[in-house]
């Protein structure tokens, strides 16, 4: 292993593995090693047994369950949206021909101890009971200024400045309720909590923009939501295939390997008597515990069931959020569904994971909003996870990591970090000029 590379990466997680394939197809001599014998790291896909063995040291999975070899189990449950950012990045590098995506069945919002599924198209919004009749005039007058809304053309802004006026007063200017503005803010803006009412407009329409576009990117979409077939594991093993198509090495099952450092600068790795040279690193917090600092924990449960979740029309796939107002919490809760519609579970068996941000010293007891929407379920797991950021950007020593991964069950945030290490590394943006649609299933 002793030779010299542009970049090593450590870590096969999602972002790790986003960057080893954007480095390589720059041409760039890429090195990427982890102490894992499987890809992914904290984003992998796990099966039955390694489920087990995560969970249940030394337990053996029900029968009851069916085959190991038909989970394929997330560690951090998220959906793509279909016009977002990940997408385009798959599209960018072409990593979609490795993938084949199916559409989520359908995005839900709690609001009043009752899930409501968010209306798809305008015939689901007359049938809401999200709003009343004259809420929903209001709301369509909303809808109709933010989907006609073009920063460089001044006639669609009807006079207003979203970049001077809080998204509070936007909500005012069209006289929308609080209950019509909490699933607005956190069902299709996606916000994680309130804070963005007193914050400038401008970013919470474009995040309703990117809602609306990616509802109508694909035909026939009852969310805007695509999940790839098999889990989100394919995703780190897609980008590693298109790194090691442009070159790029990895090595896997390599636990003892550590940051060398020359006067306070990575320059690669150690690995036992093995040392190999970089011009800079790049990694996940766990090879970095001294450059970064804990900024909170998720907690996040996951169940297996033999059922879909209850009033969700028999979905294989859903998203539900449960807005903080509507729990007496500071941050939304997550609820993420998928099923053996998707390969991820044996036949007849759905997967739940319901996902927060950790605000008291009792993960369960901060669950109990989102279980208690799942209905019997057979197997649990909880777990709590830190979620890291590194204390500099990796400019002066050349170590540039990338943040943990938050309770939001959608990408955005995630390639907002990997698209923010890609600049830093390469001192340009990535241009995501969108090529042709993915292909998905309905």
């Amino acid at each position: 292993m002793n030779e010299e590379y542009d970049v090593i990466v450590l870590g096969t997680g999602l972002k790790e593995c986003i960057i080893s394939g954007l480095l390589s197809v720059d041409k760039k001599k890429v090195l990427h090693v982890d102490r894992n014998n499987y890809y992914g790291g904290e984003s992998a896909s796990l099966n039955l047994i390694q489920l087990f063995e995560r969970f249940r040291a030394g337990a053996a999975p029900p029968p009851s369950l069916g085959p190991s070899r038909d989970y394929n189990v997330d560690m951090v449950p998220k959906f793509m949206l279909a016009n977002g950012k990940l997408v385009r990045v798959l599209l960018h590098t072409d990593v979609v021909k490795y993938l084949e995506f199916k559409a989520v069945d359908g995005s839900y919002v709690l609001q009043k101890g009752k899930i409501h599924k968010v209306p798809a198209n305008d015939s689901e919004a007359l049938r809401s009971p999200l709003m009343g009749l004259f809420e929903k005039r209001r709301a369509r007058n909303f809808f109709l200024y933010v989907q006609d809304y073009d920063e460089s053309d001044p006639k669609t802004h009807k006079g207003l400045d979203l970049n001077r006026m809080t998204m509070a007063e936007l909500y005012k200017h069209y006289d929308l309720t609080e209950d019509t503005q909490d699933f607005i803010g956190h069902a299709l803006a996606l916000h994680r909590d309130d804070a963005y009412l007193t914050q400038s407009a401008m970013p919470t329409v474009l995040r309703i923009k990117l809602y609306h576009e990616s509802l109508f990117r694909y035909e026939g979409l009852n969310s805007p939501y695509l999940y790839p077939r098999y889990g989100l594991g394919e995703l780190p093993q897609a980008f590693a295939r298109l790194s090691a198509v442009y070159g790029g090495t990895y090595m896997l099952n390599q636990p003892a390997v550590e940051v060398l450092y020359e006067n306070g600068v990575a320059v690669g790795i150690k690995n036992g008597a093995d040392v190999a040279r970089a011009k800079l690193v790049v990694g996940d917090p766990s090879y970095f515990p001294d450059k970064v600092r804990v900024v909170g924990k998720v907690v996040r449960a996951i169940a297996i069931m033999n059922h879909p979740i209850p009033n969700t029309d028999n979905a294989h796939s859903v998203q539900i959020i449960l807005p903080q107002k509507q729990t007496g919490r500071k941050s939304d809760m997550y609820v993420f569904c998928c099923s053996y519609a998707h390969n991820v579970a044996a036949k007849d068996k759905w997967l739940a994971f319901v996902s927060t941000t950790m605000e008291t010293a009792n993960p369960e007891a901060e669950l109990s909003a989102g279980m208690a929407l799942l209905g019997p379920v057979e197997e649990k797991y909880i777990e709590v996870r830190d979620i890291c950021e590194p204390l500099d950007d990796g400019t002066k020593d050349q170590a540039f990591i990338s943040k943990g991964y938050d309770a939001t069950t959608h990408f955005e945030t995630t390639v907002d970090d990997v698209l923010d290490m890609y600049r830093r590394i390469t001192g340009r943006d990535l241009d995501l000029t969108a090529k042709e649609p993915v292909t998905v299933e309905a």
